[in-house]
């Protein structure tokens, strides 16, 4: 069943245009094509840059972090709690208003203060500043790296510059050693993002990111299968422009360095939003819809590899849209907002607006801001002292 499999799915239907088999694609001492079992040496060299990040984020972003005046916030901690914890373990980290009834009989505590633990566990879970700095340093220094071997290994490859030259010669390219590694680097990276998922930092879009990573690694793979090494190429080069700088973005916004931060999000905004809706459609999804059909006839390989490219611009969209939101209220406001993705954490101030709350229903409201001049009269009496209180819901002069 498993031999079965195997033939059905290396069907050179599926992988090669019209005309095409596996015969043709057989090498030579001389000439070399992409081979699908390259692709499990992206597996231990995920592995190897998680180890490398682990010692880059340990060794030098975390010490870099204390030297630039990123500080932790001091968080309150939850008091240990078997029920609740139980329930934030096994259940929600979020309860309902019933829930929350039924846990306050349960520990025998009012319900503000059930909710203040939840409040607590939750902030507790949340990614520290250091942390998302160390996070986003990595990044940035892989982004860097990759985006400026993609220029190295491209700036003189015609089909840089003349984007028909993707298809010349199609599916019979030689795979080129230094194509071969930048395939690798990416491969290998996007792997290692997966591998750490649940412990990286959690933003709003984490299911966008998940649906992002996967098409990506997919995208990679099955282009490198097919031998759209020369379109690929062009995908990554141009998503690794624009990562360049979000990092440093980031990176600025911990170390509350607000001006530098608002300019390098501005130039992120431009960049991303020229090379994921202008760069992009022309150079990737113009080249692989049209161009290609110069070279072949449609076949299964190219709706397949459409259809990423089609879901990684959705993608595009939808990151383009927050921003566009972001850059707008800045030019409205002046300032830049919090950025949308990130997952805001449950100040203090929930507590106190709690205990207002309390104190309202308890009767201890001062009047001394109820009216402008600082006073109420009552039924054209003597004013009440500015210090008069609610005692059970009435006026009483102290």
């Amino acid at each position: 069943m498993a031999r079965s499999l195997y033939e059905w799915l290396w069907q050179h239907e599926f992988w090669l245009p019209p005309g095409i088999t596996w015969e043709d694609m057989q090498e030579s001492e001389d000439t070399h094509y992409p081979q699908p079992r390259d692709l499990l040496l992206s597996i231990p060299f995920a592995l190897i840059l998680v180890v490398i990040r682990c010692a880059f984020e340990r060794a030098i972003a975390l010490p870099l972090s204390t030297k630039l005046g990123v500080r932790d916030k001091q968080r309150p901690k939850a008091q240990p709690n078997p029920v609740l914890e139980t329930f934030y373990s096994s259940h929600r980290k979020n309860p309902e208003d019933g829930e929350l009834l039924s846990l306050a009989k349960k520990c025998d505590l009012p319900v503000r203060k059930v909710e203040k633990w939840f409040r607590r566990r939750r902030n507790m879970d949340r990614p520290s500043l250091s942390k998302k700095f160390s996070e986003a340093c990595w990044r940035f220094t892989f982004y860097i790296i990759s985006f400026f071997t993609g220029l190295a290994v491209l700036y003189n490859k015609p089909w840089l510059w003349d984007h028909r030259e993707c298809w010349t010669g199609y599916p019979q390219q030689p795979l080129q050693p230094s194509l071969f590694w930048y395939y690798m680097l990416e491969l290998s990276f996007y792997w290692s993002l997966v591998f750490t998922l649940p412990f990286d930092v959690k933003r709003k879009d984490f299911k966008e990111q998940i649906v992002h990573h996967a098409a990506t690694i997919f995208l990679i793979s099955f282009s490198y299968c097919a031998n759209y090494i020369r379109i690929g190429t062009l995908v990554m080069v141009i998503h690794d422009a624009s990562d360049c700088f979000l990092e440093p973005t980031k990176i600025f916004n911990y170390m509350k360095w607000k001006k530098t931060c608002d300019s390098l999000f501005m130039i992120f905004s431009a960049v991303f939003l020229i090379s994921r809706l202008v760069i992009y459609p022309y150079t990737v999804l113009y080249n692989t819809y049209f161009y290609s059909m110069e070279i072949f006839q449609p076949f299964f390989g190219y709706y397949f590899v459409n259809v990423l490219l089609i879901i990684l611009q959705l993608l595009h969209i939808f990151w383009s849209y927050l921003i566009i939101r972001m850059v707008y209220k800045f030019i409205l406001q002046g300032t830049m907002e919090k950025d949308m993705r990130s997952d805001t954490e449950e100040s203090d101030k929930d507590e106190e607006r709690d205990k207002i709350r309390e104190k309202e229903k308890n009767g201890i409201t001062y009047f001394s801001n109820v009216t402008s001049n600082g006073y109420i009269q009552r039924n054209g009496s003597e004013p009440l002292d500015n210090r008069a209180h609610l005692a059970n819901g009435h006026a009483k002069e102290r």
